[in-house]
Order: C-alpha cells, then structure tokens, then sequence
C-alpha cells in the first residue's frame, strides 16, 4: 500500500512539474498604455508581432489623469508590473534613469532625429530610452466644405475675416475652436504663441535646458508678441465673437467636439486626430477635412510647425528575458511597414520610420498635405520643455493667459506681467 501511495507522490509530482515548465515556457508581455485612436492602432501592431512570434500581449490600459503617477510610482519602486509602457516627451526627463538603452534595437536608425533627441529621451550615458510609436504634429484643421483650398487663412487677420464671413453667411456657428484650460494650451496658446515669433521662456524655441537656465528661466510674458496673442484671444471671444465665450475653459475634447459637430470651421489640433474627424461613426464632417499651415500672427512671417513623438520604453525592472522579448517586439515594429503604413491610414499619424513617408504619399493624399503644411516645414520645434519643473512652469503661464483673457481687455498688460516672475520662478 505505501509503494503505491508513493508512486501516485511520484507520479502528482512529476505531472505538477510538467505543469510548470510548460507554463515558464509560455512567453507574454506586458504593455501599459492610454487607450485613445492613436496608441490603440500603435498596441495592434505589437499584437499582430505577438501572434506571429507565439508571445501573448497582455494589455494594461490605464486613463491618462493617472497613467504619468502609476507609472512613475510602478518604476520608482522597481516594480516588474510591465515590459513595455508608453513614454512621451513630457516626462521623458523623469524616466530616463529608469529606463532601459533601447539604442540596440533593430530599426530605430530610421527614426526621425529631432523626435527623439537627445534632450529629451537620453540618460546620462547619452543613450536613447525612446522607440516611437507615431508622430504628433499640430496641425491647422479647416472645413472643406466651406473654404477652397486657396481660401485657408495664412493669418490671424485673414482667420478672422473668414470666420466672421462664414459664420454670416449662417454656414457655422463659430469661425475656430481651440482648448485653452492647463494640460490643453497646446491647440489655442501654444501654437498661436509660436507662430506669432514667441514662447513660454526665452531664448525663444529654445529647449537646451543649460541655455535657458544661462537666460535666468526669464519668462516671455512681458514681451509684446505675447500681449498681442491675448489681445487676439480676447478680441476673438469678445470683439469679433468667432470663438465661444466658453473656450478658456475648454479642455481639448470638449473643442474637438465642436469641431466635428460640425460647429465651426477651423480648429488646431494634433494630427492624430485626422481619423477620427474623418471617421463617419465619430463625426459630422467625415470626409470634409483639410489641413492648412499653422496661421501667423503680425510678428512672425515665416511658417513654423511643431513636432513630437509618442513612443515606448522598456523599464529596466523587467527581468532580462522580457527586456530582450521586449526589443524584439519593438523591432519588429519599426521593421513592419505595411503595419506603420496602415497606422497612418487609420489615425493621420505619421509612423515612426521616417522613410516610409515620401512612400505613403504616393498612396494616401493625407500624407501629401501633412507633408507641405508640416512635415517639411523648415521651422520646426518641441511642444515642451525637459526639465524636471516644467509641469509648474506651465501651471503658472496657464494661470497667468486664462487670466489676461477673461478679464478687461485694458488689464492685459497687468496680467501678463503679474505671471511673470511666477514662471520664472515655478522654473527656478
């Protein structure tokens, strides 16, 4: 009787060990991401590589108000939680160190430099912690129903005049819709600060964190290209009424709403969005969508365009065999382009091989627009700065423009240069 309870012993025990083993060997990774159009598409290729490699993807969505504190907090604490998270350029700083070099990875050579540079992904070794996933250029949105391609304001001047035109015309309710409330300035604050020759700190355009501190973190507020984008702002609201009353408030949903309502005429916004104001499920205006340059204000005469990369990382937390899992997968994202091809098909991103974008545009018409109005526009810079307090440094230029726009025309002035020393200083 005992030989034969120990057989069954031997025979459980042996069984549970097959067990195991077949369950080390079974490969997986794990992604953290932010589901919205653009990583959603982004998180499909690394799923298509999974399923042609025998790796299960895991995925890990998590809502942007509180993916930059649970990542941080899941690296800080060496947690191995993920293999693959998303980074972007607004914490790229904050990371590096605990990130892993991801230089090695087959496939980043054909990256866009500027995307990636070094400012902002690199560690302390000068190595790279960044593979892009697609690129986020702002963009100048504008209903091709409504304007000829001829027609689409170069200006400021000119936005006004045919806002004011086609919302009398009873063609629109407003002329443009933006975002204008903290974490959304990039699609009203933002790009009509840099297309007017200004910046949130100076020298401006400058992101090289030892030359703006040599400037003393000296704020733009109190320059004259800055008083005249709130005095724009505020005429556009109450003089000529060709945005909504509400805008300063407005996060970059709420404007986007607007917009593919049908409701207004132009917008600004990520290029990303380009898929989803085009998708008939999710808007009003499907197939009646351009992109023009970004329009200048009376101190700049030059077009400019901005453009950053979202992207993964590695965490260095992981065990080695996921990291190494982990590259491969990047790799054979970069290195699939009818994937990064149907990537721009689907959100308006422009994927991450660069070399793939001339080749796009011999098949898709979007490619060949975003291209003259932005891709290949000489001037372009960062839509963000890379040091550890730029967060408050934003809070307090946001104060200080919602400020300058919701009070007294007369009071701009006094706005601006109360907010001054405070970004200064939020900088320091």
């Amino acid at each position: 009787m005992d030989s034969i309870k120990k057989v069954a012993a031997l025979g459980a025990a042996a069984l549970a060990l097959s067990a195991g083993g077949a369950q080390a060997q079974e490969k997986e990774l794990r992604i953290g991401f932010q589901p919205n159009p653009i990583q959603t598409a982004a998180v499909e290729l690394l799923e298509k590589w999974g399923k042609a490699n025998g790796v299960k993807i895991i995925k890990v969505p998590n809502s942007y108000g509180v993916y930059l504190e649970k990542m941080t907090s899941a690296l800080t604490s060496g947690s191995d939680q993920f293999d693959v998270i998303w980074h972007n350029d607004d914490w790229g700083q904050l990371w590096a160190h605990m990130l892993e070099p991801v230089d090695d990875v087959k496939g980043i050579e054909n990256v866009d430099p500027f995307a990636s540079a070094g400012i902002i992904f690199d560690n302390a070794d000068g190595r790279t912690t960044f593979v892009p996933m697609a690129h986020t250029y702002g963009v100048f949105f504008y209903r091709t129903d409504l304007v000829k391609p001829d027609e689409v304001p170069k200006t400021w001047d000119e936005l006004v005049t045919t806002s004011k035109r086609l919302q009398a015309e009873n063609k629109v309710k407003y002329g443009f819709v933006g975002s204008m409330s903290m974490n959304n300035s990039w699609n009203t604050w933002f790009w009509s600060m840099w297309a007017n020759n200004c910046d949130v700190l100076t020298p401006t355009y400058e992101r090289s964190n030892a030359a703006l501190k040599q400037a003393g973190w000296k704020s733009a507020m109190t320059d004259q290209c800055m008083r005249e984008v709130a005095e724009f702002w505020w005429d556009a609201i109450n003089t000529h009424k060709i945005s909504p009353k509400g805008m300063p408030a407005y996060d970059r949903n709420e404007a986007n709403a607007i917009f593919t309502s049908g409701n207004s005429a132009f917008t600004v916004s990520d290029s990303s969005n380009w898929g989803s104001f085009d998708d008939p499920a999710k808007s009003k205006i499907a197939g009646k969508v351009g992109i023009g340059f970004l329009p200048m204000g009376p101190s700049r005469k030059e077009h400019i365009s901005w453009n950053d990369a979202w992207g993964w990382a590695v965490p260095k937390s992981a065990s080695p065999e996921r990291k190494a899992l982990a590259k491969q997968m990047l790799s054979g994202m970069l290195q699939d382009e009818a994937g990064q091809i149907e990537l721009f098909a689907k959100t308006g991103a422009p994927p991450p091989n660069k070399k793939l974008w001339d080749k796009i545009a011999t098949v898709n018409p979007k490619m060949v627009e975003l291209k003259i109005h932005s891709l290949d526009v000489p001037t372009q810079i960062h839509g963000g700065y890379y040091f550890e307090a730029w967060p408050a440094v934003h809070k307090a230029f946001s104060d200080a423009a919602i400020k300058a726009v919701v009070g007294k025309r007369e009071d701009i002035p006094k706005a601006l240069a109360d907010g001054a020393p405070l970004v200064t200083q939020a900088a320091q």
